[in-house]
């Protein structure tokens, strides 16, 4: 069985009231008991009441007064620092509540517009809505819409920066099979006739030379251009 909520009133009927101060009285004193044990702390409690000729002090007199006397030494700033009044405490608990109700009435708010703009793009028409709801959808449009394009703008890094990595790898593979075409064409033009005659004959400061028998022997590279395009790299770059 769940307790009934209290409301947070005084107590008008006499005989009701002080049954709650005693029993509330009672629970003071032992949450304060327990709080300086359990976290060996300095604390003490007094409580003033109609009902007793005497106040109520936990421990006793002398921890009270032990209590009080280090409290009294602090700096009146740190005295204050965090001290409340009934009032004040009241006012912080409206201010968070009101807090919390803005915030859920935005959440609201927003799940109305999101479940609107969903049925407008099932079908239905924006006739019959008033300005508040367009204003809050076009708000709320645009705020999807910011977020696509980041996501896109995120993707497109990402890939750029992935075949940035890959690029380069594919460049050298070009480059390789540019030249391999290149000597390839050349092999078939040696074969074919295409070449000169005399200058296969430039013997060591032309390009191309012929060896004993049908060896074709393919000379260093001289410093010139044309050398430098035949000689391949793809092994020894």
């Amino acid at each position: 069985m769940t307790r009934k909520k209290v409301k947070m009133a005084f107590i008008t009927n006499d005989s009701a009231r002080k049954a709650t101060f005693k029993k509330r009285k009672k629970g003071l004193m032992k949450k304060v008991s327990e709080l300086s044990t359990l976290c060996g702390i300095d604390s003490c409690a007094i409580v003033y009441s109609p009902y007793d000729s005497h106040p109520e002090v936990w421990p006793d007199g002398r921890g009270a007064h032990r209590v009080l006397a280090q409290f009294k030494r602090m700096p009146e700033m740190e005295q204050s620092k965090k001290m409340v009044n009934q009032e004040s405490f009241i006012r912080h608990r409206i201010t968070k509540a009101a807090d919390q109700l803005k915030k859920l009435h935005k959440d609201n708010r927003e799940k109305e517009i999101t479940h609107l703009m969903y049925q407008c793009l099932t079908g239905k028409e924006l006739q019959g809505l008033g300005v508040a709801e367009l204003n809050d959808m076009g708000w709320l449009v645009d705020q999807n819409l910011k977020e696509i394009y980041k996501r896109i703008e995120g993707l497109k890094k990402a890939a750029g920066e992935r075949d940035g990595v890959e690029e380069k790898p594919a460049a050298v593979v070009d480059g390789s099979m540019q030249r391999a075409a290149l000597q390839q064409q050349w092999f078939t033009d040696e074969w074919m006739g295409n070449i000169n005659p005399s200058d296969n004959e430039q013997g060591v400061g032309g390009s191309f030379a012929h060896g004993a028998g049908d060896e074709i022997i393919m000379q260093f590279n001289d410093g010139s251009n044309h050398a430098a395009a035949m000689w391949s790299n793809v092994f020894f770059p």
